[in-house]
């Protein structure tokens, strides 16, 4: 049967629950050889899926594993970012949303090529785990307010297999497969809504706007359908987000942003990833007001405050006053300088990012070890003034990092008038059900 679903994908044609069932099942248990399903990826990275096939994957892929219900616990809130170059807004975006009142249960993976991930950023944390078991993790998000856990065996496991596979096919930004991926991971902690941020640009997995568009329309479709409030947002990815890019050196900026030491696109990202997530929730009327509430929590301490108590409640050891100084720190570090005088014009986030990922901060393969002290800080972004002979970047690695100095180098690009740099977030696309 596998060879006729490969056969009819191939052709175009749409497959049926039953088929999309077969080929999700049999696969997870062994059933039907790796080389076999990467043909039908490989089909369904060209011939795509209809909204109808989209949502039965989703839902396939979901009941693949165990479910978690968590609403007795009160509004259940997620939040998810599609990937990009110096992302920390979640450890930002989430400490303040549960500050307000949600109750953010989340579940998040590891980064894959040039993109962080949440669980590589708290693994930075001494002594913090994100090895939750169900009750742990349920007593949290209820004493707490928040937790983040990685994926286990028992939860979409479908989702975890084809994703590995996924990795060494070249299907991973596959439309549907990502949308289909994200959705099953999000609602198998039954959340009642979730805020995505999908970014767009040479730094993210979508490269265009258009593609981002469609991406955010799937998966807010697929969530409505689910009975689960949605909204979307667009991110640009041209440039990194923030200055920080490598675990350790953004959970710093995070944690610097909480405290109130820095704003930026970071600030302005969360704040309104935050503020939509109190409107969805009917908090507020409007997103307006959902940010100025977000604003007050930020400003008056309450997110900071929430942040070190779901560190502490993972196991993070360090004192409060000296977390930055408990953070790894890098045996290798090399500055990048200016060789002429200007306006820093563009920043392109992707040789950053493969700079980055050389340096130790991010992994080729699932499995690769991560440096935690390993990244790149941008002493300038877009819109500053540099002297030549000033520092453009801080590298920080492992022995050999010299070598991307002259990519990030490369990344730079100056003006002799200062451009206008754009906002990080291009727009919101609401769910059907707002």
């Amino acid at each position: 049967m596998i060879l006729a679903i490969i056969e009819k994908k191939k052709q175009g044609e749409e497959l049926t629950r039953e088929e999309i069932a077969f080929f999700v099942e049999r696969y997870t248990g062994g059933e039907i050889p790796d080389y076999q399903i990467s043909a039908l990826l490989m089909a369904i990275y060209f011939r795509g899926f209809s909204e109808r096939e989209l949502f039965d994957l989703t839902d396939v892929m979901l009941h693949s594993g165990e479910i978690l219900d968590f609403r007795d616990l009160g509004t259940v809130a997620d939040k998810h970012s599609t990937g990009g170059v110096g992302d920390k807004v979640t450890l930002v975006a989430a400490p303040i949303m549960a500050a307000g009142g949600l109750k953010v249960a989340k579940m998040s993976g590891a980064g894959l090529g040039h993109t962080g991930g949440t669980i590589d950023k708290l693994a930075a944390v001494p002594g913090l785990t994100t090895d939750l078991g169900r009750e742990r993790f349920k007593n949290q998000v209820k004493t707490v307010g928040m937790a983040i856990c990685g994926q286990s065996d028992a939860m979409v496991p479908a989702d975890k297999k084809l994703y590995a596979l996924r990795d060494v096919t070249g299907t991973v930004d596959s439309l549907p497969l990502i949308a289909a991926s994200i959705l099953a991971k999000k609602l198998a902690l039954s959340p009642q809504l979730i805020v995505f941020d999908v970014k767009f640009g040479g730094g993210a997995f979508m490269k265009s706007r258009a593609e981002g568009e469609a991406l955010a329309r799937a998966m807010n479709d697929i969530a409505a359908k689910s009975g689960v409030q949605a909204a979307s947002f667009l991110s640009r990815m041209e440039t990194p987000l923030g200055r920080a890019v490598g675990n350790g050196l953004e959970v710093a900026e995070a944690y610097r942003t909480l405290a109130g030491e820095i704003g930026g696109d970071v600030r302005e990202s969360a704040l309104s990833i935050a503020g939509c997530s109190f409107w969805l929730a009917g908090y507020v009327p409007d997103l307006a007001a959902g940010y100025e509430r977000a604003a007050r929590l930020l400003d008056g301490g309450a997110g900071l405050d929430l942040f070190f108590s779901f560190l502490e409640a993972q196991g993070g050891r360090f004192r409060r006053p000296d977390f930055v100084a408990a953070l790894p720190k890098a045996k290798e570090v090399w500055e990048v300088k200016a060789k002429a005088s200007g306006y820093i014009a563009a920043l392109d986030s992707l040789k950053i990012a493969r700079a980055a990922q050389g340096l130790g901060a991010g992994r080729s393969r699932i499995g690769d070890a991560v440096d935690p002290a390993a990244g790149v800080y941008l002493n300038r972004i877009i819109g500053e003034e540099v002297r030549a002979g000033e520092v453009l970047a801080t590298l920080y690695g492992r022995e050999g990092g010299r070598l991307w100095s002259d990519l990030v180098g490369d990344a730079y690009t100056l003006s002799p008038q200062a451009p206008k740099p754009l906002p990080h977030i291009a727009g919101l696309i609401p769910g059907q059900n707002r």
